[in-house]
């Protein structure tokens, strides 16, 4: 409680400082160039504290200055942009059937990318925790040669991650209350950063956001098109999570109950015939996650080659696609919805009839004007999203220190 003759405590100023601290930030990051006076006119903070603030970033390397600027009225100002460039943010995909690493720096500036294979499907958590923490070393060494001060590390999964960084269940990797959170700032011997985990399709919806060329769009869906099919669901510019983390298994909606059976067990889920496996049913029923990639490139192939099965199995998980879209349009209404992994590269065959059976569906008319794109990100959008989430708390208010 404030007393009333003292006034606030100094906790309460250090927060407050903390909070427009990340204001002036997240205004530079979207408004680059721009002067003291621009801040200070655009947030309602006034000249001396945006001075303040600004010499705080500036001394923390995550704003610098890029000299004047005659374009204006009156006095030249000094422009700023954002600097970040001592500091990386590291993200990391699990799959069935590869690891993707990306860094950045804090402007979004794409450092490293790295896809390996790694058979997730077949590896005990044991096993995953190891070679993300094998992988994520290596990616260290890099950040700490170029002397880069790393933010964090986020973990991409495709499964249900609790708030604390607990995998409930993934079912594609065979895992169920898996602590990968814990259980990789062990195996990197605590390393003095966060290490946070979250659902693949979130991540990749946060990437799409403030990466691809929807970023202004305030309502976006991400599919993910892996094995499973996943949704990252952002309203009003929010990733929403649900009240547990469990917001997004459009996957296991079931849309034609007399449909394949699903891993989870149910039958006619989304994910069970419209995923990957549906896909290959005819061409590769046998195939295992670890050739998943393969084969789908003999499919792309094919379909230029206009072999006439693999356009009808395509035209058609398009439509059972577009079922799903229907539901996602129908309950959210977004501007887009973005889809990713393979079926980026199945687009030219998928989208039509997704299209279609979607509009078909749709109770408002044109859809809502929900539009369906296939994403721009290529594999890497969830490790990207997971680096990015570092890049959000920082957008929040929690800074690194000032650089020595």
């Amino acid at each position: 409680m404030i007393n009333a003759h003292t006034g606030p405590q100094p906790a309460d100023f250090a927060d407050v400082r903390a909070t427009n601290l990340a204001v002036v930030l997240r205004f530079v990051r979207e408004n680059a160039p721009c002067s003291r006076a621009d801040i200070a006119a655009s947030t309602g903070l006034n000249k001396a504290t945006v001075s303040s603030l600004v010499a705080d970033l500036i001394d923390r390397r995550l704003l610098r200055e890029t000299g004047l600027t005659e374009n204006r009225v009156g006095r030249p100002a000094t422009m700023l942009v954002l600097d970040g460039s001592p500091y990386a943010a590291i993200g990391i995909e699990v799959n069935v059937d590869h690891l993707t690493a990306v860094a950045i720096d804090l402007a979004g500036t794409e450092l490293l990318s790295w896809r390996r294979s790694f058979p997730g499907a077949a590896a005990t958590p044991g096993q995953t925790v190891a070679a993300v923490a094998a992988l994520a070393r290596r990616v260290l060494n890099r950040m700490a040669k170029e002397a880069r001060q790393v933010l964090g590390l986020t973990v991409a999964v495709p499964g249900l991650v609790d708030v604390n960084g607990s995998v409930g269940i993934a079912p594609n990797l065979g895992w169920r209350d898996v602590d990968l959170s814990g259980d990789l700032a062990k195996a990197l011997r605590d390393p003095g950063f966060p290490v946070l985990v979250d659902n693949d399709a979130n991540l990749a919806a946060l990437a799409e956001h403030r990466f691809g060329p929807h970023g202004g769009v305030a309502d976006l869906v991400y599919l993910t098109g892996e094995v499973g099919v996943g949704a990252g669901v952002i309203l009003d510019g929010r990733l929403r999570r649900g009240g547990r983390g469990f917001a997004g298994e459009i996957g296991h909606i079931q849309v034609d109950p007399a449909g394949a059976q699903c891993r989870c067990g149910r039958r006619g889920c989304l994910e069970a015939v419209a995923g990957m496996a549906a896909v290959l049913h005819d061409t590769a029923p046998d195939a295992t996650p670890a050739e998943l990639e393969p084969e789908i490139e003999d499919i792309v192939r094919l379909a230029r080659g206009a072999d006439p099965s693999v356009l009808g199995t395509l035209a058609g998980i398009g439509g059972e696609l577009g079922k799903g879209v229907a539901v996602i349009a129908n309950m959210l209404n977004p501007e887009v919805v973005v889809l990713g992994g393979y079926y980026v590269a199945l687009a030219p065959w998928v989208l039509p009839a997704a299209q279609a059976e979607f509009a078909r569906r749709s109770v408002a008319p044109d859809g809502g004007g929900t539009r369906l794109v296939a994403s721009t990100l290529g594999y890497r959008a969830a490790a990207l999203g997971a680096a990015a989430r570092l890049l959000d708390s920082i957008d929040s208010g929690r800074l690194p220190a000032a650089q020595t």
